[in-house]
């Protein structure tokens, strides 16, 4: 990792930093537990998206900043006085990872820019993760974080949703939210602490992780299509989704191995993604 610290927000780019960790048969049962879903054993392949939980590095509690996240300023740029989120990303699923083997994950920054928007400015980090295992490439990733000005969050979208070919009711309760911030070492208080997540975030209640969402998603999609293999998956978050509301992990197919698939309630959609497959 480039040890040398950047000037200006900008410099950031081109970073690199990497992670090596172990496909482990017992993170993977909590992520089951944590999702209700059936846990691959050792040697099977790990379920799409369930890879966010692994190569998180520890950091002690006083190298963590008043949000939770690690203090800013290491890997990804400073940016402070502004509220970080998860706002979408793009993967391609090249061969799954498998449960008990040791993998690397390789992250470099490709971008950082500065943008005016709606609520404020802006700051894109665009952050490249390549994952290896078993001396090939698994998983390709592009991942968009947004430091954000505070300024109240968006609480619902205008946008109908489209009728769903499947769907999967979903209540995110707090105990959900809790344990998902625990199998990915994630510890942004928006998630688990109430008191920190209204007064100084302005949320209504403890948000529900976009990562958490994007894979529910996912999943709902596997389940309804055992015989398709998701190849490429884009993803965006429209709006933050306050626990325990429920909402609709649901999609259709729109042609040939394309589905359009989103989150949504009453209020609208939450999370709108675009899946790519093939068949297994």
């Amino acid at each position: 990792m480039t040890r040398e610290t950047p000037a200006e927000p900008g410099d950031w780019a081109g970073r690199t930093e990497t992670s090596t960790d172990q496909i482990s048969h017992g993170l993977a049962r909590r992520i089951g537990a944590t999702l209700g879903q059936p846990v691959p054993p050792p040697g099977a392949e790990l379920p799409e998206l369930w890879h966010w939980a692994y190569f998180q590095e520890p950091v002690e509690a006083g190298g963590l900043g008043v949000d939770g996240h690690p203090a800013r300023g290491g890997f990804l740029p400073p940016a402070e006085g502004r509220q970080r989120m998860w706002a979408g990303g793009r993967l391609a699923f090249i061969q799954p990872l498998v449960v008990g083997e040791d993998a690397r994950r390789t992250s470099t920054i490709l971008s950082v820019e500065e943008k005016a928007g709606r609520t404020g400015a802006l700051l894109f980090v665009t952050v490249q993760h390549e994952y290896r295992q078993l001396g090939r490439v698994a998983v390709r990733e592009e991942q968009d974080i947004v430091y954000r000005e505070p300024s109240p969050p968006r609480t619902a979208d205008p946008e109908p949703l489209p009728p769903a070919g499947w769907s999967e009711t979903v209540v995110p309760t707090s105990t959900m939210l809790f344990r998902y911030s625990a199998v990915t070492f994630n510890g942004h208080r928006i998630h688990y602490d109430w008191p920190y997540a209204t007064a100084e975030e302005g949320y209504a209640g403890l948000v529900v992780h976009g990562p958490l969402i994007a894979t529910l998603l996912v999943g709902a999609f596997v389940r309804a299509h055992p015989s398709l293999r998701p190849t490429h998956f884009s993803y965006r978050g429209v709006r933050p989704l306050i626990a325990p509301t429920p909402f609709e992990a649901a999609g259709r197919m729109t042609g040939a191995g394309v589905a359009q698939v989103w989150a949504g309630n009453a209020q609208g959609a939450i999370q709108r993604g675009e899946l790519r497959c093939v068949q297994r």
